[in-house]
């Protein structure tokens, strides 16, 4: 017999509208890129110029009456803003006259120009378009019709096929005996861009970059040096580390995982075996397994590179290393721990590589509904502004966009981060350093007498960089920094629980965004359909009302990754109004901000994640794995 002073409390998941996302949808696609989108942003980038290609074919028998020695380059090159400097101008005129690449290349590494700049105007200049193959579209169908080993003895990557048209990538566009050859080897036309030299030669390793290739190279090793494989000192460590088939594995299998897109590396030491994980699209893939033998020489390079302690094996440690890529160069950011079979190494691969731009927020995708409000808040004042989510869930993405959307030469923005992953121009950025309790308060409270406008404080981990923040928001600073919570609310209760005062808490902050990351949708593999009953009922207290489909990746694909490409930010958003400021003040908990909130239009994370898989940009799966499930009682 049940206690009668027991009361029994009934939960269950909460369940959408289906017909109110419908229409939600529908305004998205009035309102918004995310309908219009066919293409992403590069996509369209090489459609227009390959456009601008066929514009510069129909100029060339007009083009070629032009004395060469009247190069305009330097006419192109007063037109850049902000200016060139006299002296520069001088040089690479020089570059352009002698009609050496490798002296404009040298003149980008110098800084005298940027590399896109020096792109576009020596593309200009010859009349043909530009594109830097590390950042354009490279489909398998291009790379299909050109072997590798035409690619390297050609020095071209192929970029895609438009119109049965073979786009490729080369630094001598006008040497026609190499067109016609392509042309002859590819079977369809051929439509040539220009790219610098080292943009070529580092797309070539990237592209045509295998799992064969580090199989190559281990077995080159094996062969000159199998046998100091089996009993390694510390001594010797070292040593390995600079040998050049140790080096050729690791870079090999850096340039296969910028192929792949991914987000991180994973090197991991089991019984007999070592497995090699890259995480793309959010999910760890495995890509590799090798011999406990090669692996100590693995990570010794890799310490070598981050330059850490390479005898070192009982601690954990972090370091950071580049290679070149093109003019640029590609950042890693690195991760030694101990584990039971020896040292798990984990790499991030950070957004300069090349592969990925800084990215804007209507780049972004984010919902018309948080957008709208969203740029009004961050042009505010004062105050702060929170993004909140886990590791790896894009919050520094979302932040540089919209400090991006704030820099102008009028305001001084600094930003306190660890580490720094991308460098953007008219900012001052600071990187805390634990070794020598260089730390985000300390850094805070100096960054205050540097004049700043807006600051971004990398992440809030105790209550005196929480004080110091808001001591700053309350002083006429606008703040942006974040937290690790699960969602929007949590971000004030968390404030509450570090030890900060509400009096401070309720006055000081503007909005928090939560954010999560879900598989994208690949465009040429998806198909539309209706999700069976048993799963829209657990999602949809309305779903029999309405004949909505659903996306999914297209049914049989032998490689089912094909799938997905990318991954689709999802939002929700709590914007503070006076009533959750004296809810604050009160110690209140998170149903009541919760409801609070509601009132200026907060929804659920799931929500908005079902609104973009409606729009066929992700499926109900991935908003149902990376999204947690709200309960009513």
């Amino acid at each position: 017999m049940q206690d009668p002073d027991v009361i029994k409390v009934e939960t269950a998941e909460v369940l959408y509208s289906l017909k109110e996302l419908v229409v939600e949808t529908q305004l998205e696609r009035q309102k918004s890129a995310l309908a219009r989108e066919k293409l992403d942003s590069l996509e369209i980038e090489t459609v227009f110029k390959k456009a601008k290609v066929k514009r510069a074919r129909k100029r060339k028998k007009a083009a070629a009456k032009v004395d060469k020695k009247q190069s305009r380059f330097l006419e192109l090159l007063k037109l850049v803003h902000p200016p060139i400097p006299e002296e520069n101008l001088k040089l690479l005129d020089e570059a352009v006259r002698s009609g050496s690449l490798g002296g404009l290349e040298d003149a980008v590494r110098k800084g005298l120009i940027s590399q896109q700049q020096a792109g576009e105007l020596w593309a200009t200049n010859i009349g043909i378009a530009y594109v830097n193959p590390l950042e354009s579209i490279v489909t398998p169908e291009a790379l299909g019709i050109i072997t590798e080993e035409i690619a390297r003895k050609a020095v071209i990557i192929p970029l895609y096929v438009i119109e049965n048209t073979l786009t490729f990538a080369t630094d001598t566009p006008r040497d026609q005996k190499m067109l016609k050859r392509i042309e002859a080897i590819a079977g369809i036309p051929v439509s040539p861009v220009f790219a610098l030299p080292s943009q070529i030669r580092d797309g070539l390793e990237i592209y045509y970059a295998k799992k064969e290739d580090i199989h190559s190279h281990i077995r080159e090793f094996e062969k000159e040096h199998g046998f100091i494989l089996e009993n390694l000192s510390d001594a010797d460590l070292k040593s390995v580390a600079e040998f050049k088939p140790v080096a050729k594995i690791v870079e090999a299998f850096l340039h296969w995982a910028i192929r792949e897109r991914a987000s991180d590396i994973h090197i991991e030491p089991m019984e007999g075996s070592c497995q090699i994980r890259f995480r793309v699209d959010g999910r760890l893939r495995q890509k590799l397994v090798i011999s406990m033998g090669i692996y100590p020489a693995i990570t010794s390079r890799l310490k070598v590179l981050t330059n850490v302690n390479i005898a070192e094996s009982r601690f954990p440690q972090d370091g950071r290393f580049s290679i070149p890529l093109g003019t640029n160069k590609a950042e890693f950011r690195v991760s030694f721990i101990p584990v039971r079979h020896g040292t798990k190494t984990v790499i991030r691969i950070l957004g300069s590589t090349g592969r990925s731009r800084m990215m804007t927020l209507d780049e972004m995708l984010v919902s018309q509904s948080i957008l709208k409000p969203w740029r009004k808040v961050i042009h505010n004042p004062n105050g702060i502004i929170f993004v909140t989510g886990p590791t790896g869930s894009g919050k520094t993405t979302t932040l540089y966009a919209s400090l991006q959307e704030l820099n102008t030469p009028d305001v001084n923005i600094a930003t306190i981060e660890d580490p720094i992953e991308i460098e953007l121009p008219g900012l001052n950025q600071s990187q805390v350093n634990s070794n020598i309790d260089l730390n985000f308060a300390l850094l805070l409270r100096s960054l205050l007498r540097q004049d700043p406008d807006i600051m971004l404080v990398g992440e809030i981990r105790d209550k005196e960089t929480a004080k110091i923040a808001a001591e700053a928001a309350l002083t006429g600073h606008l703040v942006f920094a974040t937290l690790h919570t699960n969602n929007a609310i949590q971000a004030v209760t968390r404030l509450l629980e570090i030890g900060l005062e509400p009096y401070m808490v309720a006055p000081s902050i503007n909005a928090v965004l939560a954010q999560r990351l879900a598989a994208r949708l690949n465009e040429d593999f998806k198909e539309s359909y209706r999700p069976p009953n048993e799963v829209l009922s657990r999602i949809f207290s309305d779903y029999e009302e309405s004949d909505a489909l659903f996306y999914r990746p297209q049914q049989g694909l032998k490689d089912g990754l094909r799938g997905f490409k990318g991954r689709i930010a999802i939002h929700e958003m709590a914007l503070v109004s006076d009533e959750m400021r004296s809810l604050i003040s009160n110690r209140a908990g998170t149903y009541e901000l919760t409801q609070a909130a509601k009132n200026l239009g907060y929804r659920p994370l799931r929500f908005d994640g079902l609104k973009k898989a409606l729009m066929g940009l992700t499926t109900i799966e991935e908003i149902e794995r990376v999204t947690p499930i709200e309960w009513s009682s």
